[in-house]
């Protein structure tokens, strides 16, 4: 049967009533959010983590040239770290700043994993020879995990490597090497 009533069925969304005065009502009754003096600045941001962002360097000192190394305008000398210390470094950076494959760097900032390892040296943390180290327990835990290369950057820029199984493997060598004492 047609209707033959042409005025509007009440909406419960209207505003003289129904859920829009029940969600006025509600949101009226929350307590006002608390403000900020201009004395007192915002609080750093908090990841859903709990911990604030951190500098890829983070727990490490920086490097810092001495009075002799200005008068003689050399680098300051390398912060010393171990090989372990070296690999988790090499991922923070990846993290840090993006992955990249079939190049050491580009015009983002983005690295390979080479590219990492030569950053993390030329901001000063680690040796020549702590990268060697590190190299080799890199190439140690790809052989033992059945994934043999040539070279860590070979593994890096294969197709079927993510950037996921660049940090793995960098957190596996970086556990080898700590049990190790490298």
């Amino acid at each position: 049967m047609p209707r033959t009533d042409l005025t509007p069925a009440p909406s419960p969304l209207a505003p003289d009533g129904g859920l829009v005065a029940e969600i006025e009502a509600y949101l009226a009754s929350l307590p006002a959010p608390a403000r900020t003096p201009a004395a007192h600045p915002r609080p750093p941001y908090v990841c859903p983590l709990g911990s604030t962002p951190q500098p890829w360097h983070a727990g490490h000192p920086l490097p810092r040239a001495t009075l002799l190394d200005r008068v003689l305008r050399r680098p300051a000398r390398p912060v010393p770290v171990s090989a372990a210390d070296h690999l988790r470094l090499a991922s923070r950076y990846i993290g840090a700043v993006g992955w990249l494959q079939g190049a050491m760097w580009d015009g983002a900032g983005r690295v390979c994993l080479l590219g990492a390892q030569a950053a993390v040296l030329a901001h000063g943390y680690g040796t020549p020879a702590t990268v060697r180290t590190a190299r080799v327990q890199l190439m140690e835990v790809l052989h033992a995990t059945g994934r043999p290369a040539a070279s860590p950057d070979e593994y890096n820029d294969r197709p079927t490597t993510r950037q996921a199984d660049v940090h793995q493997l960098l957190d596996r060598a970086a556990a080898r090497a700590g049990r190790l004492g490298l």
